[in-house]
């Protein structure tokens, strides 16, 4: 453990800043450097359920930014019959304590302190995960996110659940974190402690007293294993903000009585229920919603116990997290979706570079993976997760090479900035007046409209780096070669594309038009999404909103395969108020022309040739992209490599570029949808894997 903020590597210490962030918080024995913090999450980075180089590499790239305390696993289960719906952690095993020590004693170089979550997940999860036991709660009642029907916990299970609750606390202190914190919203404590998930008439069930004996019973069990001197909170709902929930006064007194019980050493404030993907996201925003809408309660919480409190729920800037310690609603700020967009975002404000934060865009791309099986990766931040390739701070390159990027979309923003931070000569060519790409069809949509901060930041970046962007120049090679470069980048980005039909593709509009506001939505609309991901949801929405009759048609078992739970919900909120209608297992076969209208000819994989038709005003069609390769096949015989890319040497992290044609000036990749129709993350992975070697 670290006594205080000392380590090898520290640059925190005692600071004469007068920055409320910047101060020093006092937990017991220990003292944190500063007053910010990442939550306990789950990356899901583990390897059998083991915290293994690349969830250790995550934590240590957050510590060396000067966070004063990183929360591991999100949660750590303390049993087997906690199946690991999301990657979790296995406490219940020995093995985990090695792989722990030495990710907390990477963190401690830096001084920034370590705890992990424990739980036991009670009715979230499935038991069709782990070793397929079954799933129990306080009551057999289901949850709807995870559809598992879990049986009541009986007397000896209890018994057995706080006996590896105690085990596996002590597996962490033997690892040499800080502190543990228990996890009680949506999992078994908090299932005991309200009357939504608790209907039992045994002395567990009933009044207060009864439904807070099992945490009450863990917290003591947990407190006579580890001693006084070692750290134990609680992540705790506060108010569950459900009518068959408790109350903010129930919650409040929950976290009195869990005070006065010395069984704990903090608490970590949440609101809400998460029963449905429509509840989480109200427990854990995302864009389009208001930002940190809990902090105002967790304030009332601290200011109702006068007890430390954590809380974490989209404070995604510093001037909200700075509000939040100096107007003592927090002890502690939690700042994770941040921190996985930009890990070093204490030493920035402490170097006064503040400016240069990479901003949560509240995209929730992280989580929505994590919750589609999936790892988390930021949208616009593609080192987080790959701190073993990726660099999260560019290294110079050997010799400075002169280059031009042909795109200003995120791709090529992101291209120029790392051959910039390399210490290249770089030169944007963008054939339009405005940077930004497909990102600019994006926010056309109000809610989405924070996706324009992977453009601005960038933007922000190049102008400091010096870089130039020419604007309104349709490149063709004679255009680039002007430049008389040794590197060329094609990040020319795609081009709207239509499904094959049968008949009839004249007469669609794409999903490009509506949102650019190229094509106005007419009084009635069948849109087709054959892509399954925000383009079409987001083209639909406008369309919705804007008063038309709409059906959405996917030939996909549900729509929008492509995009995680989380995202789901306010694409589903918009569709149930406006009444659209969703097909689903159907494909758009053609359309032709009837009077003023259009009929839409439907046909599905798992019907032959039987047919429906739909008579509307607009037929709208949504079918990713198509490259935009005429300039890169232009370039392309006249480039050494002959656009060859050594794939096995970037996997590597080699040298991708062989020489085919040694006679030729210049070396030439292409990036992004220049290359094939996928998504922003890709496109600004394909510039950092790319442009961190050259």
């Amino acid at each position: 453990m670290i006594p205080a903020c000392f380590g090898a590597k520290s640059e925190c210490l005692m600071t004469s800043s007068k920055d409320p962030l910047l101060q020093p918080f006092q937990l017991k024995h220990l003292t944190l450097k500063n007053r910010v913090m990442s939550t306990a999450h789950e990356p899901a980075y583990s390897e059998d359920g083991m915290p293994t180089d690349r969830y250790r590499l995550y934590h240590r790239e957050k510590a060396k930014g000067g966070i004063a305390l990183t929360m591991t696993a999100g949660s750590a289960v303390v049993s087997a019959d906690s199946p690991p719906a999301f990657g979790n952690l296995h406490a219940y095993r020995d093995e985990i304590v090695p792989w722990l020590k030495r990710l907390a004693d990477d963190c401690h170089e830096y001084g920034t302190a370590v705890m992990i979550q424990l739980t036991h997940l009670g009715r979230r999860t499935g038991w069709n995960k782990g070793d397929w036991l079954p799933v129990l709660a306080p009551s057999p009642i289901r949850e709807p996110a995870h559809r598992a029907f879990p049986k009541e916990a009986e007397e000896w299970d209890i018994d057995r659940i706080i006996a590896d609750y105690v085990s596996a606390s002590e597996r962490m202190k033997e690892a040499g974190l800080d502190g543990i914190e228990f996890e009680a919203y949506g999992h078994l404590m908090d299932g005991f402690w309200s009357p939504a998930t608790n209907r039992r008439d045994d002395e567990f069930g009933g009044s207060l007293e009864n439904r807070m004996r099992f945490s009450l019973m863990v917290t003591d069990a947990v407190r006579k294993a580890v001693g006084p001197d070692f750290i134990v909170g609680i992540r705790m709902v506060a108010d569950e903000d459900w009518e068959k929930g408790f109350s903010r006064e129930e919650g409040i007194e929950i976290a009195r009585r869990l005070v006065a019980s010395g069984g704990v050493d903090f608490l970590n404030i949440i609101r809400g229920h998460i029963d449905h993907d429509a509840d989480l996201n109200n427990v854990i925003p995302i864009q389009g919603m208001a930002a940190s809408p809990h902090l105002d309660f967790a304030g009332e919480v601290r200011a109702a116990t006068r007890f430390p409190v954590f809380h974490a729920a989209r404070i995604a800037d510093i001037a909200t997290a700075r509000h939040a310690i100096a107007e003592g609603k927090l002890d502690m700020v939690g700042m994770t979706r941040a921190h996985i967009a930009d890990p070093h975002i204490v030493r920035k404000v402490m170097a006064g570079e503040e400016a240069r934060i990479r901003p949560c865009v509240g995209a929730t791309y992280c989580l929505d993976r994590i919750y589609e099986g999936g790892e988390a990766l930021c949208i616009h931040n593609a080192a987080t997760g790959r701190e073993a390739e990726m660099p999260h701070e560019i290294e110079k390159a050997a010799a400075k090479r002169k280059a031009v990027v042909i795109g200003a979309g995120p791709a090529g923003l992101e291209a120029a900035r790392v051959l910039a931070e390399r210490g290249h000569s770089v030169d944007v060519l963008e054939a339009t007046g405005k940077a930004g790409g497909q990102i600019n069809l994006l926010t056309r949509n109000p809610r989405r409209k924070e996706m324009i901060g992977i453009i601005d930041w960038r933007l922000e970046e190049l102008e400091r780096l010096g870089v130039a962007i020419h604007y309104d120049v349709y490149a063709g090679a004679d255009e680039v070669l002007e430049f008389a470069p040794d590197l060329v980048v094609v990040a020319t980005g795609g081009i709207a594309q239509s499904p094959e039909l049968e008949a009839g593709e004249e007469l669609v509009t794409s999903s490009w038009d509506i949102l650019a506001g190229a094509v106005k939505p007419e009084s009635s609309v069948l849109l087709f999404d054959d892509n399954g991901g925000h383009q079409g949801m987001s083209a639909a929405e406008v369309i919705a909103n804007g008063g038309a009759d709409l059906e959405l048609v996917s030939p996909e078992r549900f729509f929008a395969p492509e995009m995680g739970g989380m995202n789901h919900v306010p694409y589903a909120r918009a569709f149930a108020e406006k009444d659209v209608r969703v097909t689903i297992n159907t494909r758009l076969k053609s359309v032709r022309r009837d009077g003023n209208g259009l009929v839409a000819v439907l046909g599905s994989d798992y019907a032959g040739a039987v047919t429906r038709e739909r008579r509307v005003a607009q037929v709208v069609v949504e079918h990713g992209t198509m490259a935009n390769a005429d300039l890169y096949l232009e370039l392309k015989p006249l480039s050494r490599n002959l656009g060859t890319v050594d794939y096995a040497s970037l996997i590597a992290r080699k040298q991708p570029i062989p020489v085919k044609n040694p006679e030729a000036a210049f070396d030439l990749i292409r990036i992004g949808d220049a290359v094939s129709s996928r998504n922003v993350h890709a496109a600004i992975y394909d510039a950092l894997r790319f442009c961190s070697l050259l």
